[in-house]
């Protein structure tokens, strides 16, 4: 068996914690300073911080603005959000990550943001490992709210689906950026839209506003050309092809295997055209929910250098969850390092940071909020249409149970219409070839539409 040369980071969780959990920490909540309490060290990868045994040591690190850690020794080092689940931070040569700690009691949540559940440390070379909590040393007060995976309607039913045409003439009316057509996916239910876009498990409550660019980026960014486009460039198409997840949340799989597919193809000059597995990811990846969700930077980012990804032909698509199936004797498995959100933290991204990161390292996994509209996308320079009077008429809105969502897409290209001037992004998705423009879209560039320019994951593949 090949295995590609890699440095393990944390093993991400307690066997007892969900991956991605209903949670809501923001980055004042987690700013400042905090006691970790680490248990005794030494252990091997995957130790079981269930069982967890007697505090060690109490180590004090501040988590200052915006990344940067340091500890009671004046060590420095940086910490980054993982979207508003939970917090990495690097110090002293060691690793520590933990999810926010929460309570339930039904759909009601309260988040308990000033301190950790058990989490998981090791050195930056992937040994050594230990757990340990971590607890701010000024308590914060926790902040109630309703379970997103609780508070969604269900289902349409067949006759609730029947606005279709008038919805579309209404998103036509509105506006000429882009066309609205018949929902390709209109006979699927609520709950089936819920999971193609990103899955209950995927969806945020907040999301970051993109970060201002410097002088100096801006500058780099306006030197770049007009237009680029990774499946074209001189001629070479660097990106995989369009693929259809079907009825499973499993975006996030496809966006960050087709990152490291095309980041292959690039890395290789387009020798090396591997297809990758998604549902490895669904199956085996204890750092995502399967079909029910999860996020880029625990797959293209943490997943991918822990354990690799694994040709499509060791555990072909299914869409559905199941136990672990891929071949034990797979014959290759490709690791990445160097993983982090485009402007090196959770909310230091822009505009300039992603074309000049897409243009010079390869296409990039995206988040976005999914809106109704967007299920009815055929073409064009994509905005959301608002559901307001002159938009959609009262009679409609009934009809409009469905909520905010984190998708996950892959970014290949940026780029001006013509002749309105209008700047867009271009983005592979994973509805099939028979959706939007052979399976790909564009949306606005320049004004975080949809949050698209909040959080891009950057990820390096090691051959």
């Amino acid at each position: 068996m090949h295995w590609h040369s890699l440095i393990l980071l944390t093993y991400l969780f307690a066997t007892h914690v969900n991956c991605d959990t209903p949670a809501d920490c923001r980055y004042e909540d987690i700013q400042g300073r905090w006691l970790f309490s680490i248990t005794n060290t030494g252990h091997k990868q995957g130790v079981d911080c269930s069982k967890i045994g007697p505090v060690n040591i109490r180590y004090v690190i501040d988590l200052n603005y915006p990344d940067l850690a340091v500890d009671q020794f004046g060590n420095a080092g940086h910490w980054t959000l993982i979207y508003n689940q939970g917090f990495e931070v690097t110090v002293a040569g060691r690793k520590y990550f933990a999810f926010s700690k929460y309570k339930t009691d039904g759909e009601n949540v309260t988040s308990l943001c000033g301190e950790t559940l058990m989490g998981w440390t090791h050195n930056v070379i992937g040994q050594n490992w230990g757990c340990y909590s971590a607890q701010k040393t000024k308590p914060i007060a926790p902040r109630s709210h309703s379970h997103p995976l609780l508070t969604l309607p269900r289902h349409f039913s067949q006759e609730n689906l029947n606005f279709d045409s008038a919805l579309v003439d209404a998103i036509n009316r509105a506006q000429t950026s882009w066309k609205a057509g018949p929902n390709v996916l209109k006979t699927k239910s609520l709950n089936d839209l819920v999971t193609l876009a990103g899955g209950r498990k995927s969806m945020l409550l907040h999301k970051p506003k993109p970060a201002p660019a410097s002088l100096k980026v801006q500058k780099l960014a306006a030197a770049l050309p007009a237009a680029w486009d990774w499946r074209s460039v001189d001629g070479i198409n660097y990106v995989s092809p369009v693929r259809n997840q079907g009825g499973c949340g499993s975006c996030y799989a496809f966006a960050s295997m087709g990152m490291l597919e095309s980041r292959l193809r690039i890395l290789t000059n387009n020798t090396l055209q591997a297809i990758l597995s998604p549902q490895d990811i669904v199956e085996c990846s204890k750092y995502s929910q399967g079909c029910d969700g999860g996020f880029p930077y625990l797959i293209a980012g943490k997943y991918a250098e822990d354990f690799g990804a694994v040709p499509e032909v060791c555990n072909p698509y299914k869409g559905m969850d199941d136990d672990c199936t891929t071949k034990r004797n797979c014959p290759v498995r490709y690791f990445a390092t160097e993983y982090k959100y485009v402007g090196g933290y959770y909310g230091g991204c822009n505009e300039e940071f992603m074309m000049l990161q897409l243009v010079k390292n390869g296409p990039m996994a995206v988040g976005f909020e999914v809106y109704p509209d967007f299920m009815h996308y055929h073409g064009g320079v994509y905005h959301h249409v608002k559901s307001s009077d002159d938009v959609v008429p009262k009679s409609l809105r009934k009809f409009y149970p469905f909520e905010l969502t984190n998708h996950a897409v892959l970014l290949v290209g940026y780029g001006v219409d013509t002749p309105s001037g209008e700047k867009f992004w271009i983005v592979k998705n994973s509805w099939s070839t028979s959706w939007g423009e052979n399976g790909f879209f564009r949306i606005r560039r320049g004004t975080d539409e949809c949050g698209i320019e909040s959080t891009s994951l950057e990820s390096f593949p090691v051959l």
